[in-house]
């Protein structure tokens, strides 16, 4: 049997475009819905790169009473062609001392980003899920395992004194 290539490669896109329209559409969904709630969310900033729906950019609010209160974080999206059935690749770019976040690559220990993943979840509340994880971190399974241990031993104090100081240094407004 002789296959012909050309119908083979319309078959593959065929298959392939009508997926990477879903989640184009899912994509400019939500951009329309960010875009709406500017206003009603102030801790979350979410923009869309002018020239690829599939990367994204986020400021977040260091969530208040923590040692993350008055930081602005810059997180970077990374949302696969098979987005809302795959999670975005999401990682800090403003570095932070957290037990849930590598210290060097940005990388974030989060369920909802792995195993736990819904199409229900959106950028939006994949921000605000990353908001509520800075104050309420998981010592269990860290990715900065200096982080981690403070909170494990019970140095709830020396824990909060680094992540301010790595607050202050990276997601803080330099005066002067």
């Amino acid at each position: 049997m002789q296959i012909n290539t050309d119908d083979a490669i319309l078959s593959i896109h065929l298959l392939v475009v009508p997926h990477l329209q879903a989640s184009r559409a899912r994509l400019f969904k939500e951009y329309k819905e960010v875009q709406r709630e500017k206003v009603a969310d102030p801790d979350i900033q979410l923009v869309c790169d002018d020239t690829n729906i599939f990367k994204w950019t986020a400021l977040i609010k260091g969530p208040s009473e923590t040692p993350y209160e008055g930081g602005i974080f810059q997180l970077a999206f990374a949302v696969p062609e098979q987005y809302p059935l795959q999670p975005p690749q999401v990682r800090f770019l403003t570095k932070i001392f957290h037990p849930n976040v590598h210290f060097k690559t940005g990388e974030i220990c989060l369920d909802i980003l792995k195993t736990a993943w819904s199409p229900a979840w959106t950028l939006q509340s994949v921000c605000r899920a990353i908001i509520a994880l800075m104050a309420h971190p998981e010592a269990d399974s860290p990715l900065n395992c200096d982080s981690g241990n403070l909170l494990r031993s019970g140095d709830l104090r020396g824990y909060q004194s680094m992540a301010r100081m790595y607050t202050k240094l990276a997601a803080m407004p330099k005066k002067g």
